[in-house]
């Protein structure tokens, strides 16, 4: 699904090199499994409220929109030069933290999805939900790992241009989820 997280993987790779993707879904994992035992522990049934919903869908499509708009400004200034401060930009485990939960898909996922492969991986103990996050995180790592090294192994490849291009888009995809996060919200209360 793009969003948060792949737009900073995308943009770290580029500076940072392909350990960038594995750091920021690092973060990904651990609030996962922080959300995993959440859940096991009694939170799904408030995930499953109506006005939990529809505050992760306005406060969410808020936050998309925040950041595609900050995107947007950063477009002039952006390079594919490295310069000595890039690698000092951002710890990338925080940065996968926070960047999955400024994504309401995130929490609308798992508290939708996600609860019922968690409701179906319990039927085999510990050893099911250990099963199911580990080949849920493997997958993700497996993705960022590949979109990380593409990208930072591409980037002599890439023009300025070519990367102000895919960072807009990556900007125009956060809000036109936005949009949707937005609509879904509304359409609840209405």
């Amino acid at each position: 699904m793009p969003g948060p997280l792949l737009t900073v993987t995308v943009s770290e790779s580029t500076h940072r090199g392909a350990i960038a993707g594995p750091l920021v879904i690092l973060g990904h994992g651990i609030l996962e499994l922080s959300l995993i035992t959440a859940l096991l522990l009694g939170m799904a049934p408030l995930l499953q409220r109506n006005d939990v919903f529809i505050f992760i869908s306005l406060v969410g499509g808020s936050i998309l929109l925040w950041m595609a708009f900050s995107m947007f400004r950063s477009l002039p200034g952006l390079s594919l030069e490295i310069s000595p401060d890039d690698g000092k930009r951002r710890n990338l485990i925080i940065t996968g933290i926070l960047f999955s939960l400024a994504n309401p898909y995130w929490l609308i996922w798992w508290a939708s999805i996600g609860i019922g492969y968690i409701l179906h991986s319990v039927k085999y103990g510990i050893i099911g939900v250990a099963a199911f996050f580990l080949g849920h995180i493997l997958a993700d790592l497996a993705w960022y790992t590949l979109i990380s090294f593409g990208v930072a192994k591409g980037r002599r490849f890439f023009s300025d241009i070519f990367y102000k291009r895919l960072i807009g888009c990556c900007a125009s995809f956060l809000v036109i989820f936005s949009c949707y996060f937005f609509y879904s919200g509304i359409e609840k209360i209405l």
